[in-house]
């Protein structure tokens, strides 16, 4: 199974946050086990640095996560293709258009986000960690 992580599933597991941790990181997880193909996409990656760089005010810091995170996911990176479609779709925010234009280049076939009605409109299913893990439970 492939999926595209959405960039607060990421953070979720980096930052610790309390309520979303256990079920982003048991996404993550999956990587390990060999049970998902996971990717995240390139312009998430520099999110991602710039937000932990300023909560834990340290650039090296924040450079060896970020490598350690690519031991478990791979780069879906933006080209060309997925920016005209994500201009051209149904989904509101060009954010979430990209992610949705990338996820179905990259053959994903989940977008795995807190945030799923953002993506409702999507050419990729969206589906919260919860749902998704029990969806992967029963595979």
């Amino acid at each position: 199974m492939r999926i595209l992580v959405d960039t607060n599933i990421v953070l979720d597991v980096l930052l610790r946050r309390t309520d979303f941790f256990n079920a982003s990181y048991n996404v993550l997880k999956l990587s390990t086990l060999d049970k998902a193909e996971i990717f995240v996409t390139a312009n998430a990656i520099t999110d991602i640095y710039y937000i932990l760089r300023r909560a834990n005010k340290n650039a090296d810091k924040s450079k060896e996560v970020i490598i350690q995170l690519l031991k478990l996911v791979g780069i879906a990176d933006a080209i060309a293709s997925d920016i005209m479609n994500a201009l051209s779709s149904k989904v509101t925010d060009f954010e979430d258009a990209l992610v949705g234009a990338i996820a179905r280049r990259v053959k994903a076939d989940y977008i795995v986000t807190r945030n799923t009605k953002d993506f409702c409109n999507s050419p990729v299913p969206a589906i919260d960690p919860i749902n998704f893990l029990q969806q992967a439970d029963s595979l």
